[in-house]
């Protein structure tokens, strides 16, 4: 994917700190020759702060990307704020990504394993594979490659 092209991503927000929002760019950050353009962006917290003027602040944000990605961990605390943004991808026919809970305890919640096209595992390699795949239609088999010296 060429430099002039990014992929656009929005990763679900509630117009506040998430450790779970801010790791996602530090996983995606971590990988050489990938380009994205981040179309989320939780300080644009619109001034009157009312339901419907977040509402339409987080839709101009989605409507701009290509694939959301959902940290599944935000959802027990943010579940009304997740689901408007999951349902919102569905009605603009942008994939959504579920990453799984962080350190892999627990399962994704099944309201988000029904809305989204995959569950990835926090892995650099499986986010951006998935990503790749699901924004543009990339085929990303890529195979591991162990080195060792025979004695």
């Amino acid at each position: 994917m060429p430099e002039d092209n990014p992929i656009r991503i929005f990763v679900t927000h509630t117009f506040s700190d998430n450790s779970d929002y801010i790791r996602v760019f530090e996983y995606l950050e971590s990988v050489s020759n990938f380009f994205y353009k981040n179309c989320s962006d939780p300080d644009q917290r619109p001034a009157s702060g009312n339901k419907e003027a977040l509402k339409e602040e987080l839709r101009r944000q989605l409507t701009a990307a290509e694939i959301v990605l959902l940290p599944a961990g935000m959802y027990p605390e943010q579940r009304d704020w997740l689901m408007y943004q999951m349902v919102a991808a569905k009605a603009n026919g942008i994939p959504l990504v579920a990453l799984e809970l962080f350190g892999g305890v627990g399962n994704v919640h099944a309201d988000i394993t029904a809305r989204a096209v995959a569950t990835v595992a926090w892995n650099e390699r499986e986010i951006v594979d998935a990503v790749r795949q699901y924004a543009r239609g990339e085929q990303t088999t890529r195979f591991e490659t162990i080195e060792f010296e025979l004695p």
